[in-house]
């Protein structure tokens, strides 16, 4: 099984990640720096992140590390985003007004659902892969799995084809995006046991 860097953007919940990565085998390695990153050996790029998408854009740039995500996403080496991860690789957001990474055409807006659903979305919720052959859906049911979310706005990407999973919440959401070996979950794999470790052994398969 592959080593596989996770990038440090000061706001993520790295512990968690590492130890979902080991769980199946990978060895995480965390990256704070281009120069880290030019360490080498790593087969795999892992950038999750909580709080605010702000914050996590802004340390991305600060460190240089913007680059190195586009790049690796360019020449189509194994990625995964998780949660802000994901919302950063889009062009603008909702939350704070926000440009994004701009990798992928796309907004990230803020939930606009009835009273009866709180906001922020937090829990576990179904997801149903749109791309049942994705190597990130091996060993998922096709009739759809529960992951845990906790977020206030999700991604609405400009080209449908880039959506992975999808879910509902008062109204259905983008919850999962592919293209190639880039990989991006509005969920929280390291938070959705079983079935959360099967999606980083799915990604540990595909770095590796």
């Amino acid at each position: 099984m592959p080593t596989i860097a996770v990038l440090d953007t000061g706001i993520c919940n790295l512990r968690s990640v590492t130890k979902a990565l080991e769980a199946v085998g990978a060895t995480p390695r965390v990256v704070r720096s281009p120069a880290e990153m030019a360490g080498g050996g790593a087969g795999g790029l892992v950038l999750p992140g909580v709080g605010a998408l702000r914050d996590c854009v802004a340390a991305l740039r600060e460190t240089g590390l913007d680059a190195t995500v586009r790049a690796w996403i360019a020449s189509d080496r194994p990625f995964l985003g998780v949660c802000l991860g994901m919302q950063a690789l889009f062009e603008h957001s909702e939350e704070g007004d926000v440009t994004g990474l701009g990798i992928f055409p796309g907004r990230v807006v803020r939930f606009q659902r009835p009273p009866e659903f709180k906001i922020p979305h937090m829990g576990w919720n179904t997801v149903q892969f749109v791309q049942p052959y994705s190597p990130l859906a091996a060993g998922l049911g096709s009739e759809g799995e529960a992951f845990y979310f906790v977020h206030s706005y999700h991604c609405v990407p400009a080209d449908p084809a880039l959506v992975l999973a999808g879910c509902d919440y008062g109204g259905g959401f983008c919850a999962a995006i592919a293209r190639g070996r880039m990989f991006a979950t509005q969920f929280h794999p390291e938070k959705s046991q079983a079935k959360g470790l099967q999606i980083y052994r799915n990604f540990a398969a595909v770095a590796g």
